[in-house]
């Protein structure tokens, strides 16, 4: 018996996947090679030689924003291909939460969970969606470069005739304009200096990939809440 043809959206997906490792690929041959150039500057001298290093070490910045662009997008090419098992979420946060929290704590960044009692278990690809919340958190920590709180609740909610396990993921930061909010989840929007517009992106994805919603609310100056809603599992 002969296996139906993939979907337009997966084959897509595995075109661009292959694509971007084909250039990554590249990019790593180029990057070893500025480093080998490197190493012949090792200790200029003259003000030409200087200037060979100014922009080498540029060439270098440059090829490791290109590995890391290929990364994200790769990420985000794949992420809506997942295998869901039942899971307690309070294990994926939990998890998330003590990998972030000394990092976190270098920037003054206190994180509290609070998980409810009677959440129920969650169909979840345990993988990709600690990159969801990775990528959530890490945003929050973005917007807190002196310092702040950042707050989870997990939390059990009923709507359209369905139990439905909550998570809001509530930071202190700078705020979001609200002509921005709309354009947030959008593939290559940033408004960091070096941000590349995929984390999010691929966070929508990832949730809307386990049949859930994700949305936004922000005032600037006084912080931003996600809430991230996933039907329990049955």
């Amino acid at each position: 018996m002969s296996e139906p043809p993939p979907s337009p959206t997966t084959e897509l997906a595995e075109v661009a996947g292959g694509f971007i490792h084909e250039i990554k690929n590249r990019v790593n041959a180029l990057s070893l090679n500025v480093q080998l150039l490197a190493e012949d500057f090792e200790a200029p001298e003259t003000p030409r030689e200087r200037r060979a290093v100014r922009r080498i070490e540029r060439l270098q910045a440059e090829c490791q924003k290109l590995v890391d662009l290929a990364s994200d997008f790769m990420r985000f090419a794949r992420s809506q291909a997942i295998s869901p098992e039942p899971t307690p979420l309070d294990a994926v946060v939990s998890r998330v939460v003590d990998f972030l929290s000394p990092t976190a704590r270098q920037q003054k960044v206190e994180i509290t969970w609070y998980p409810a009692a009677d959440l129920p278990h969650v169909s979840l690809d345990r993988d990709l969606f600690e990159l969801c919340l990775l990528n959530l958190m890490l945003n929050a920590e973005q917007a807190m470069p002196d310092g702040g709180a950042l707050t989870l609740i997990g939390r059990r909610e009923r709507a359209a005739d369905r139990d439905w396990v909550c998570l809001d993921v509530i930071d202190t930061g700078q705020g979001v304009p609200a002509d921005q909010l709309p354009k947030l989840f959008r593939p290559f929007h940033t408004t960091k200096p070096n941000g590349h517009g995929l984390g999010l992106a691929t966070t929508r994805k990832i949730v809307l990939a386990h049949g859930g919603t994700i949305d936004v609310q922000s005032e600037p100056g006084r912080g931003t809440k996600f809430t991230v809603r996933l039907p329990a599992a049955q």
